[in-house]
């Protein structure tokens, strides 16, 4: 009976916030999200990152733009008003991360994540920090840290 106690009161809830890209369900740690926005069309910037859209301005302070569907290696359908973007402190900066619809807020047991396995490490290695199934359906957990690499990374 002492074990059960044990497990309950150990039993942690990781909060995520899941959203679609493309036909694919991924999800974030929910207190890394800022805000949900709305569609705003970015402003280019010149020798950036294929996988960066450009920048906004958010209230007054200029705010990059993430297309998660290049990122991730997504076939990428042009963005529109349908395309939400979630504002979220990854490090020391605040990003937006465009992704085609926000789908819910979810309390997952981290008793009930799982690394992804080893062979599915390839240019995307270490974007999946865990997965879950949610309803009959495998739901990934990014880790936006690696997601998102250090400003110096991405200088040439």
């Amino acid at each position: 009976m002492n074990d059960q106690a044990t497990v309950r009161s150990d039993a942690k809830e990781l909060e995520l916030l899941s959203f679609r890209v493309g036909e694919q369900e991924y999800s974030v740690d929910i207190m890394s999200v800022r805000e949900i926005r709305g569609w705003t069309r970015p402003t280019p910037l010149p020798h950036s990152a294929d996988y960066v859209r450009g920048v906004i301005n958010l209230r007054g302070t200029v705010l990059p733009i993430v297309d998660l569907a290049r990122r991730l290696a997504i076939p990428v359908n042009e963005a529109c008003e349908r395309n939400v973007i979630i504002v979220a402190r990854v490090r020391h900066q605040t990003v937006g991360l465009l992704v085609d619809a926000v789908s819910d807020i979810l309390a997952i047991p981290e008793s009930d994540l799982q690394p992804p396995p080893e062979m599915a490490a390839d240019e995307g290695q270490g974007f999946v920090r865990s997965l879950t199934i949610v309803e009959g359906s495998m739901l990934r957990i990014l880790d936006l840290d690696a997601v998102l690499p250090y400003p110096s990374q991405d200088a040439a």
